[in-house]
């Protein structure tokens, strides 16, 4: 019992960072509930460890009398000045009542209340050491399997866990594997102990990553103002700079690249966006879509949907692989995204006219006098070329009103959209 106590005391000590004299306190407080049962009768029973040799021994105070009566609760003079040569008559002293077994006996009947004091005096160090660490990176490795796929990290003095959900399905470990993290939280367990949560899908583990790859975002200088993420797939980030000589893109993408490799080499080739910031969603949703250009866009506010309409050939891009680029845009703006193709908003534009001109409303047969934002040049043009009523205008054709003079495609689309809305 000795020798296993002063394993216990060392271990805990050197590899929990638990101090001695925590531990002995706690066993001390443990074993005394198993002294007093032990003890029949004894009163103000105490118990103390050598913390070097690990020896225990049990007091029991007892009063010293002429002639003992009570042998739990008293104790001869003659007895008694053999601990103590000056003691008197009618005081009290204490007296080793170890029993014999107590080693044996009490160790066993302690056992459970001793490593609930230990798990609470390590949760105490796991506060004091890592509450203050939360959104640090740190590094450890894998140590082991729990309930499936979550993943035991050791960090050292700790063993820290990293749930399935806390990292991406893309990652694949085995025990032995380093692993860095970030340390989201610290939080009780059901057990009374402390755990440390480690996360890899956190879009502040993206974060964390960059404030250690850019100066300037560590010391403020450009700001990360959202992070959206499919953890494993693709990160998109919104940077700002509070110095106009400084441009926040440039300071996080680095000389040849170099800061962002950095960090999409930590997150496994996780394709990372970064993008201008903007308060405007419009813009914002511009500066997240470039090169590829909004032809047209439509927002609504009450629904919180904005819709756009981009060329064929773009449109793959902007929805991305099962959706995945156009529903971070959506997160990112704030709003729900719709996507066209520019060929089906022809098409539905081209029936919508078709129908307003089979109307037999009469005043689509009357005299066009202007249309509104179209220079009157233009206008005149296309008088000239036979397009003078609103209904020549709804049977016409965007390659029809683009071979007049001055007219371009995206000049005869503008012109069918208006009259197209002057008639809704």
């Amino acid at each position: 019992m000795n020798k296993d106590l002063v394993a216990v005391f060392e271990y805990l000590e050197r590899e929990k960072g638990i101090k001695r004299e925590i531990v002995v306190k706690a066993i001390e407080e443990s074993l005394l509930a198993a002294a007093q049962k032990s003890i029949a009768g004894a009163s103000n029973v105490t118990v103390h460890i050598n913390s070097k040799t690990g020896k225990i021994d049990v007091f029991s105070e007892k009063e010293i009398v002429d002639k003992v009566e009570v042998n739990a609760q008293e104790i001869s003079l003659e007895d008694a000045r053999e601990i103590d040569p000056d003691c008197q008559i009618d005081q009290f002293i204490d007296v080793v009542v170890t029993p014999k077994d107590f080693g044996r006996i009490a160790a066993q009947k302690a056992r459970q209340i001793i490593s609930q004091k230990l798990r609470s005096a390590e949760r105490d160090v796991i506060y004091e050491e890592y509450r203050h660490r939360v959104n640090e990176l740190v590094s450890g490795s894998v140590k082991r399997f729990v309930r499936g796929a979550n993943i035991i990290v050791d960090l050292g003095k700790v063993e820290a866990i990293m749930p399935m959900r806390q990292y991406p399905k893309t990652e694949h470990y085995n025990v032995g594997d380093k692993v860095f993290a970030l340390l989201m939280e610290v939080h009780d367990t059901d057990m009374g102990s402390a755990e440390v949560i480690l996360s890899r899908s956190a879009p502040e583990f993206v974060k964390q990553l960059v404030i250690q790859e850019v100066p300037e975002v560590a010391d403020g200088t450009v700001i990360l103002d959202k992070i959206i993420r499919e953890a494993g797939y693709r990160t998109k980030l919104t940077v700002r700079s509070t110095d106009p000589k400084v441009d926040p893109v440039g300071a996080c993408v680095g000389m040849r690249g170099n800061r962002v490799k950095n960090v999409v080499r930590e997150l496994n080739n996780e394709k990372i966006d970064i993008i201008p910031y903007s308060e405007e969603p419009v813009e914002l949703l511009q500066n997240a879509l470039a090169p590829i250009q909004i032809r047209k866009i439509n927002i609504n506010e009450e629904e919180k949907v904005i819709s756009i309409v981009i060329d064929d050939d773009d449109y793959a891009a902007v929805i991305g692989k099962r959706g995945m680029n156009a529903r971070l845009n959506s997160q990112l703006i704030g709003y729900e995204l719709e996507a066209q193709r520019m060929t089906d908003y022809s098409k539905t534009m081209a029936i919508q006219r078709a129908e307003l001109a089979s109307s037999d409303d009469p005043t689509l047969d009357e005299p066009l006098e202007s249309i509104e934002g179209l220079n009157k040049l233009i206008f005149e043009h296309l008088i000239d070329e036979g397009f003078s009523t609103t209904r020549d205008l709804l049977l016409a054709k965007p390659e029809q009103l683009a071979g007049i003079p001055g007219i371009s495609m995206e000049m005869a689309d503008f012109i069918l959209e208006q009259i197209r809305k002057q008639r809704m």
